[in-house]
């Protein structure tokens, strides 16, 4: 198993509102990347400020950290996060099969949505201050299908799908670990290489899917993923770079 990546700082907390709010709390205070872990999570949310159910044995956790650079090159932790996330799950189960990345900041395992990624950052001159980056995976539990709007990808856990128990802080250690690994390589060597990475892992890659955002819905096959981070899509209508949206299949 991984050892703790140096440089970066780990606390676990038995209870807090939420280690998004926690990281904003303590940003100010870090001299350097800190992941927070809470066992239990009493106002936790996710996309668009929608609830965010833990469940007993789940890992809610938060990187918060002191980027280099312009926003929208911090938003690309994204996808750092996506590729550290997809390789704990092989250390702590030994499989890569039935996984995969869904755009923009999902993790499906055999279909369903296994973990989930939120970045909320603080300005400061045009960059960024502090970003944070939080990070749900259903480890040993997954709410049931009423607890997502319709046409949402199923929630599953690893436990579930695999048979295989993790406890929450082993599997912070492992994603932890991966993370720097990747947050060095898209510091030496930028993009690219995540990139690259990410859509070799990519779920429904050349298939027609949905993106769906609050004024539009776009449908058209899954080209790629742009330099930028967006998803370009092949509709009917032409090639079509989308920044954000909600995804359906």
């Amino acid at each position: 198993m991984s050892d703790w990546p140096q440089g970066y700082g780990k606390r676990v907390l038995d209870e807090v509102d939420s280690t998004l709010n926690e990281a904003t709390r303590v940003a100010p205070t870090l001299s350097g990347p800190e992941w927070i872990m809470a066992r239990r999570q009493t106002a936790a949310r996710g996309r668009r400020g929608r609830a965010w159910t833990q469940a007993h044995g789940n890992l809610a956790a938060t990187l918060v950290m002191r980027p280099v650079g312009e926003a929208k090159q911090a938003a690309l932790r994204s996808f750092v996060a996506a590729l550290a996330l997809f390789d704990a799950c092989v250390a702590v189960t030994g499989r890569a099969d039935g996984l995969s990345l869904k755009w923009p900041n999902d993790v499906l395992l055999n279909g369903g949505k296994l973990a989930g990624i939120l970045l909320e950052s603080t300005g400061h001159g045009g960059g960024v201050a502090h970003l944070a980056i939080g990070i749900g995976v259903n480890l040993a539990d997954a709410p049931g299908a009423d607890a997502v709007e319709t046409g949402a990808v199923r929630p599953v856990s690893l436990l579930s799908e695999t048979g295989a128990r993790v406890e929450p802080e082993l599997f912070l250690t492992e994603l932890a670990a991966a993370f720097a690994r990747y947050e060095t390589q898209f510091l030496t060597y930028g993009f690219a290489p995540i990139r690259s990475a990410w859509l070799a892992r990519a779920a429904r890659l050349g298939e027609v899917i949905i993106a769906r955002t609050a004024t539009s819905e776009s449908v058209g096959t899954f080209e790629t993923v742009d330099a930028d981070g967006n998803l370009v899509l092949n509709t009917a209508q032409g090639r079509v770079s989308i920044p954000a949206a909600e995804v359906y299949f």
